[in-house]
């Protein structure tokens, strides 16, 4: 190798020695994985039975059958290695092997361009300005007419379902002249899917934000704004926002008033390329119901001293206590210090600064408080129309009880509560739950029960509470879905007879359908539930994404066991750490 070679290969390893630490030194490669795992699940199985210490899981994709672990130490890679290669895991042997660092992109992305190497995807994005740039990341439906956008999305829709129904005909032969039967009535689907409901608002219709504040490759100064792409890819600049479609004018306004702030402190803002810097993002929530914003201003304290903190405090008060902040709506703020964390140890939570600690939004008529962290439907008109969908599907009456699971801060299950007779609503983080509360209690509503814990573990003993024969369930889980005790419990639960589940991203929910449509088996002892109707609900216009409602029916089964899970006490506040099954999306 020619020592210019050498000098090239050596700076694409500089950021290991740079100081400060890089998940990349200590990697294992784990390969054998089985087909249908979660990236909770597995981190459960390595730090809490095996007793490794795991700092982060690096996947290429979901449902991929090998990936990255990384260490804090090679005494601990050295551990995690003999006690995973050869571990047998849901029928498969594992394989585990060091892996070598990843070069850096940034240096890689350079060292190609000045090779004259750089991708056929570079070469045509040189051809754009970087506004197209930044449309085509953020927004990627940007330049097509909303028509065809909504076009677009129910065939992508209806691809996704024909899979679910491709894999039950797969595996249940029983069952598959009644799909095929079904699948002539209904377009090829063996249920029915109804036309996409279009978001009643398409320009500045997100009511949350989060701006990374980097450096602009135009103007190279210090902006607040959007990612040209991620670091993976070799890119760390951001750009201006003024042109995006989803953000609303007054959003944007309050970005500026921070970017005015950020370009005077003198303080840089955060490189991910070498870990210097303070700025890193600002989140903005923007209430549609009487226009107040809230921010949230995240920072890496560096070397700050409590007296330089102090200061930087007492500074961003008194800017966004001045006329202009107060004229574009910005009602309170909050600063988050973000640092290296331990494995372990919990996050830092927002600090109040000044103003309002909540903002309050709107959806069918009730009003909910949204503090710093709440989950909250980023599109609050489109969230009405989705809501209103799954009233409607649940068939709720004053004799049925609803069950909420991944109630978040009881949005739903509130939304729900003058349709049904009681509520019952189960979620993970208990400041959530805290705050479902509250929304019950300033919206003056009295059959809303809410409880923490992990879905899987505190189904049983919210089930037991519930008494009566009509029960319907509600579930709105992350990206992930539900864990599979979850679905275990509700197939399990002969009261439950309707299901509506919605979907964030239904291409991974298709597991949990699945499940939740199996025969019935040892494991599965209640009879399964059949998709009867879906309906999508466009949130995100000039995006791919969607969200996707969906009613199961439970079917008619006489042989089915009628014994319940076994009942467990559950407080009402258990305060649990985040695991990803029933966490805010």
């Amino acid at each position: 190798m020619e020592p210019s070679e050498l000098t090239d290969l050596s700076e694409e390893y500089a950021y290991l020695d740079r100081g400060g630490f890089s998940s990349e030194k200590f990697k294992i490669e784990l390969r054998g994985l089985p087909k249908y795992y979660g990236i909770a699940e597995l981190k459960k199985l390595m730090n809490q039975k095996l007793g490794l210490n795991t700092s982060k899981i690096k996947r290429p994709k979901n449902g991929s059958f090998w990936l990255y672990a990384c260490f804090q130490n090679e005494e601990d890679r050295v551990k995690a290695i003999a006690a995973l290669n050869g571990f047998s895991w849901k029928g498969k042997t594992l394989i585990a092997e060091a892996a070598n660092p990843a070069p850096d992109p940034l240096v890689r992305k350079r060292k190609q361009e000045e090779d004259g190497r750089a991708s056929d995807k570079k070469i045509k994005d040189d051809n754009k300005s970087q506004e197209e740039r930044l449309k085509d990341a953020a927004t990627p439906y940007w330049n097509i007419p909303y028509d065809e956008q909504l076009k677009l999305k129910e065939k992508e829709i209806r691809h996704i379902l024909m899979k679910y129904d491709n894999e039950v005909w797969k595996i249940n032969k029983e069952r598959r002249d009644e799909i095929e039967a079904k699948q002539k009535l209904h377009n090829g689907l063996s249920f029915e899917l109804k036309p996409i409901e279009p978001s009643p608002i398409t320009e500045g219709y997100r009511n949350k934000c989060e701006f990374t504040v980097g450096i602009d490759e135009e103007s190279k100064k210090p902006t607040v704004g959007l990612r040209l792409g991620s670091y993976a890819t070799g890119t760390v600049a951001v750009a201006p926002i003024e042109s995006m479609k989803h953000i609303s004018e007054e959003m944007k306004k309050a970005v500026l008033v921070f970017q005015e702030f950020v370009r005077k402190s003198n303080m840089a803002p955060f490189s991910p390329a070498d870990y210097s810097g303070y700025w890193r993002y600002l989140t903005v929530r923007h209430s549609k119901f009487n226009g107040d914003i809230m921010l949230i201003i995240a920072l890496h304290p560096q070397t700050l001293t409590v007296e330089d903190l102090k200061k930087l405090k007492t500074d961003l008060v008194e800017h966004f206590s001045s006329e202009e902040s107060v004229s574009c709506g910005i009602r309170s703020l909050y600063y988050l210090l973000i640092a290296k964390r331990r494995p372990g140890e919990d996050a830092s939570k927002p600090v109040h600064l000044m103003g309002s600690t909540h903002i309050i939004d709107v959806i069918l008529g009730r009003q909910f408080r949204i503090s710093p962290e709440a989950f909250f439907q980023v599109n609050t008109a489109g969230a009405e129309i989705m809501y209103q969908k799954a009233i409607e599907l649940s068939q709720a009456s004053s004799e049925s009880t609803l069950l909420d699971i991944c109630c978040g801060t009881g949005t739903i299950g509130l939304c729900f509560a003058k349709h049904c007779g009681r509520v019952l609503g189960l979620e993970l983080v208990a400041e959530a739950v805290r705050d479902a509360r509250s929304n019950a209690e300033l919206n003056g509503i009295e059959n809303c029960e809410f409880y923490a814990g992990k879905a899987e573990e505190i189904l049983p003993s919210v089930l037991a509470r519930a008494g009566g024969d009509q029960l319907v369930a509600v579930v709105d889980p992350p990206r992930a879905g539900l864990h599979m005790r979850a679905i275990t419990q509700l197939r399990n639960t002969q009261k439950v007879r309707r299901l509506v589940y919605m979907s964030c991203s239904p291409a991974s929910a298709v597991k949990n359908f699945v499940d939740l449509s199996r025969a019935s088996s040892k494991t599965l002892r209640g009879a399964p539930f059949t998709p009867v109707c879906a309906i999508p609900v466009d949130m995100f216009p000039h995006t791919k994404h969607l969200e996707l409602v969906i009613l199961f029916e439970r079917e008619n089964e006489n042989h089915t066991s009628k014994e319940e899970p076994e009942v467990v006490k559950v407080e009402d506040s258990v305060a649990v750490k985040a695991e990803i099954e029933c966490d805010q999306k």
